[in-house]
C-alpha cells in the first residue's frame, strides 16, 4: 500500500500539534508501561497495523514483557494486568469505542477508584492522542514496518 499524503511533510504544524499533545501525556505520573499498553490496545481496535507496531516495538524498547504484550488483545481474560491496567484498558476501549460504549459510568468508577483526576484527565488524553495518530495512520495510508524505534542503534 501506498502512503496517500506524508502528513508530516504536507502540515508539520499539526503533527507538532499531537507530538505537544503527546509529551504532555508523558511528562505525568502515568507509567510508561500503561501508556504503551493504551496505544497497542487503542491501535488494534481501529485496525492500525502502523500504530500496533510501532508501539509494539517501544513496549519491547522500555523491556515490557513479550506476554503482556502479547496478551493485550485479550486483556480481560489475561492475568498479568494489574488492577490499574485493566481499568485503564477498559476506558481505552470504552472511548475508542465511543459510539457504541457511550463511556459508561461503570467503566469510569473503575478508573476513578485507580487514578488522581490529573491521571484521568492524563489517561483520556494519551487515548485521544492515539486515537488521532491511528486516523492519520490508516486514512493516510503511513507504510506498515517502516517505524523504527529510536534506540534500535544500540540494541
Amino acid at each position: 500500500m501506498t502512503m496517500r499524503i506524508d502528513y508530516r511533510t504536507v502540515f508539520p504544524a499539526a503533527v507538532n500539534a499531537m507530538a505537544t499533545l503527546e509529551a504532555a501525556v508523558h511528562s505525568s505520573p502515568l507509567e510508561s508501561e500503561l501508556l504503551e499498553l493504551v496505544k497497542v490496545r487503542a491501535s488494534q481496535l481501529n485496525g492500525c497495523a502502523y500504530c500496533v507496531d510501532m508501539h509494539t516495538k517501544d513496549a519491547q524498547g522500555i523491556g515490557m514483557e513479550s506476554q503482556r504484550l502479547h496478551l493485550v488483545v485479550v486483556w480481560p481474560e489475561a492475568p498479568v494486568y494489574s488492577p490499574r491496567e485493566r481499568a485503564a484498558l477498559a476506558w481505552c476501549e470504552a472511548l475508542t469505542l465511543l459510539p457504541s460504549s457511550g463511556a459508561p459510568d461503570d467503566v469510569y468508577e473503575q478508573v476513578a477508584q485507580q487514578f488522581s483526576p490529573e491521571e484521568i484527565v492524563a489517561l483520556t488524553l494519551a487515548i485521544v492522542a492515539i486515537n488521532g495518530w491511528n486516523r492519520l495512520a490508516v486514512g493516510l495510508r503511513t507504510p506498515v514496518g517502516s517505524y523504527v524505534h529510536p534506540d534500535a542503534d544500540r540494541a
